[in-house]
């Protein structure tokens, strides 16, 4: 009753597929939901619609378990854990990782569709999820390789761990559906590894990385569980995978560019020791914050756009919701410019959270707040549109679609009556 007569036969053919599957695999295809909210929901999402089929069992737990209630970090650490206990080795656990991302993006990309949850609650549990996921497999990793090299320790015996930086979205705590995670690794000290076999610091976290990317990064008959980016990492791709404490720490003394001090805005540290994170943290703060009003950070901030511009106008993007113009990428430039140019001297601006940095240059009469309030619509109205364009096939897409299907689910995605709708309130926030 909720799908437009165009989809129906979208949905009919899923509900044939789940049928076949059901019988399959032994399931009972009775479920208990309402046909309405299936049809919706199918409607919306290929990808929910394909998981469920492909994977009947974990459906129907998710259906018993029920939809409402939101999980938290440790509860996803917990999932996590359960998997890497679960799994004999290295291929059983890349299945395992792979059938719980799907299972928890189902989750949530439901609980999003028939709005269980606001928008801010999903990002971040999207974000806890990829957090877990990375922390929790890392660490693993970590002491596998140890049972061959020994830990790598510090100068007073005690046990060292990888330090991971979650950049972008991931760090600030919106990552969106179908997103790549930005990472960048960081090491204490140089040194050997113990034993029995020794290798030096670098080369253990080096193999370490090297597992990390493979687990998550490589597509399999199961999917991926995140597409890893490490290029943000200092030298790009043709830097080492991790550096140690002095390396960094002279890396961006000495040649730390512009565009590396509005990324670290965001940066959080999702694992290692309590001790290193607060040490990499004070240290790199006068890199980014400067102690006086950075004003030239104006003229940095226009090139990147200007940068940004140009490309969306040789690739003909204008359409894109995230770069294109009055999109996601120009209100992040407002808010972030003025923490850059202002955090050095007003430290309570330090902050990853995009809304709260806005809701506070607004208390301090910095921006409007009536022009703050406007941004922060905006900016979840955006960052909706750009959930739900990629729930449909869970791709990392920013780009309006152009094909009539695609757009009546979009619409339905949206709760828009049709097209025009969406492009006029799209147009008044842009």
């Amino acid at each position: 009753s909720r799908v437009p007569q165009p989809l129906q036969s979208i949905v009919e053919n899923f509900w044939n597929d789940w049928s076949s599957s059901c019988e399959a695999k032994s399931v009972s295809q009775q479920l208990d939901i309402s046909p309405s909210v299936l049809g919706y929901t199918w409607a919306c999402s290929d990808f929910v619609a394909r998981n469920c089929i492909r994977y009947p069992e974990m459906f129907t737990r998710l259906i018993a378990e029920g939809f409402e209630s939101s999980r938290s970090l440790d509860d996803y650490r917990n999932l996590v854990d359960q998997v890497i206990a679960a799994s004999n080795d290295e291929m059983q656990l890349m299945k395992a990782l792979r059938e719980l991302r799907q299972q928890e993006m189902v989750r949530i990309a439901w609980r999003d569709l028939n709005s269980l949850a606001d928008i801010e609650t999903i990002l971040h549990e999207l974000t806890d999820l990829a957090e877990a996921v990375v922390s929790v497999t890392l660490r693993h990793l970590e002491k596998k390789q140890a049972e061959i090299f020994g830990m790598p320790h510090d100068a007073n015996g005690e046990e060292l761990s990888l330090l991971t930086f979650a950049m972008g979205k991931m760090g600030g705590g919106e990552l969106n559906f179908s997103s790549d995670i930005d990472l960048i690794f960081v090491f204490a000290n140089e040194g050997e590894t113990p034993g029995p076999r020794r290798k030096s610091h670098y080369e253990f976290y080096l193999a370490v990385i090297r597992k990390l990317v493979k687990l998550l990064d490589e597509v399999t008959a199961d999917g991926f569980v995140y597409r890893v980016d490490t290029r943000l990492r200092p030298f790009g791709e043709s830097g080492p995978m991790a550096m140690s404490f002095s390396g960094i720490e002279q890396y961006y003394q000495l040649q730390g560019r512009d565009w590396e001090r509005y990324a670290m805005i965001k940066a959080k540290l999702i694992s290692g020791r309590d001790n290193d994170k607060q040490y990499l943290r004070s240290m790199l703060t006068p890199f980014v914050y400067r102690r006086y009003l950075d004003f030239s950070m104006i003229e940095s901030i226009r090139e990147m756009k200007a940068m940004i511009n140009a490309q969306m106008k040789r690739k003909g993007m204008s359409d894109n919701v995230k770069l294109g113009p009055g999109g996601i990428r120009e209100i992040e430039f407002i808010g972030q410019t003025l923490q850059l140019i202002r955090a050095g001297r007003e430290p309570e601006l330090r902050e990853r959270s995009l809304i709260r940095v806005l809701t506070m240059l607004a208390e301090k009469n910095y921006l409007q707040p009536a022009e703050v309030e406007r941004l922060i619509q905006a900016y979840w109205f955006l960052r909706k549109l750009e959930n739900r364009l990629q729930m449909q096939r869970d791709m990392q897409t920013h780009t309006l679609p152009d094909d009539e299907i695609a757009r009546q689910r979009l619409c339905l995605a949206m709760q828009m009556q049709d097209w025009n709708e969406l492009l006029e309130q799209l147009s008044a926030h842009q």
